[in-house]
C-alpha cells in the first residue's frame, strides 16, 4: 500500500464544491472517477479542506492510497488527459503512511478577489465578484486587522456548520488594492463554513461605508451570525495554499490570482 498525495486546481463553477454529493457534479467525485480507472481499484480521496459550491482552488492537495505500483507520470499525464478542462493534477508524489491532506495540515490559505468598478467584465464572470459601488481599502484593511489571533468565530461561520469549536486562530490577514481589483488574503489554522465570505461581507460593507471599523470587533464579540449582515459570492474566493510539517516534504502554495 502506497500512499500517494495530489496538488490540484480547478475551476469550482459548475461543480456543488469539492465534497461528493448524491444530487449534482463534485470535483471529488470527478477526480475519484479518474483516479479509479487509473488505478484499477476504487479510490477515495481526503483533502486539505473542502470548498464551497462555486468556490475555486489553485493549490488543493488531497491523497489517497494505491493498491497498485503506479509512476507519478501515470497521474499526472494519465489523469489529466481523462479529466475535464475545469480540473487539473499539478503534483503527484508519495508521502508517508502517516501523511493526512487534512489533518496534518498546520495551515490554510484564501484569496477573495473583488472586481471593484461601475461595470462587470464578461471575461472574468464566475471568476471574481463585481462590486459597483466604490470600495475604500483604507478601513478595509483596518477593520481586518482585527481578526488577527484566536477568536470566536461564531459570527462568522454558516447556519450548518459542523465544526466542533467555532474558535480559531488567523495568522495572516491583509486587504490590498490593485488598480480595479482588491485581493483579501487570510491565513488561519482551520475555517469554519463560509468563514472567509463572512468575513469578505464584513469588510465590504465598511468599505463602502455602511459600517464603521469598529463593527469587526463588535461582531467578534457578539459571537451571533444573525448579527454579520450578507455573505459575500463563492466565485471571489480562491483556496491557495496548505502548510504542512517539513518532514512531510510537501510545500503547498499554488500560483498568485492575479487579475488585471
Amino acid at each position: 500500500m502506497t500512499r500517494i498525495a495530489l496538488g490540484i486546481e480547478y475551476d469550482g463553477s459548475r461543480y456543488c464544491g469539492w465534497q461528493r454529493q448524491s444530487h449534482a457534479p463534485s470535483v471529488q467525485a470527478v477526480l475519484e472517477s479518474t483516479l479509479s480507472s487509473i488505478a484499477n481499484h476504487p479510490v477515495t480521496l481526503f483533502c486539505a479542506g473542502r470548498t464551497d459550491t462555486g468556490v475555486h482552488a489553485v493549490c488543493q492537495v488531497a491523497h489517497f492510497d494505491l493498491e497498485t505500483d503506479r509512476p507519478a507520470r501515470a497521474w499526472l499525464l494519465g489523469a489529466n488527459t481523462r479529466l475535464p478542462d475545469d480540473v487539473s493534477i499539478s503534483w503527484a508524489r508519495p508521502v508517508a503512511d502517516d501523511f493526512h491532506a487534512r489533518f496534518s495540515a498546520r495551515a490554510r490559505s484564501y484569496r477573495y478577489v473583488i472586481l471593484n468598478r461601475p461595470t462587470p467584465r464578461a471575461v472574468l464572470a464566475g471568476r471574481v465578484t463585481w462590486i459597483y459601488h466604490p470600495l475604500d481599502v483604507t478601513p478595509m484593511a483596518e477593520a481586518a486587522r482585527h481578526f488577527l489571533g484566536e477568536h470566536d468565530f461564531s459570527s462568522f461561520r454558516a447556519a450548518g456548520c459542523q465544526a466542533r469549536s467555532p474558535v480559531k486562530t488567523v495568522e495572516a490577514i491583509s486587504v490590498v488594492r490593485s488598480g480595479e481589483f482588491i485581493y483579501l488574503d487570510i491565513r488561519a489554522t482551520a475555517f469554519l463554513h463560509h468563514m472567509v465570505r463572512n468575513i469578505a461581507g464584513v469588510l465590504m460593507a465598511i468599505g463602502r461605508g455602511e459600517r464603521p471599523v469598529s463593527w469587526v470587533p463588535e461582531l467578534l464579540q457578539c459571537r451571533d451570525r444573525r448579527a454579520a449582515g450578507v455573505t459575500a459570492p463563492p466565485h471571489g474566493l480562491y483556496f491557495t495554499a496548505v502548510d504542512y510539517p517539513e518532514r512531510f516534504g510537501i510545500e503547498a502554495i499554488g500560483p498568485d490570482v492575479v487579475y488585471g
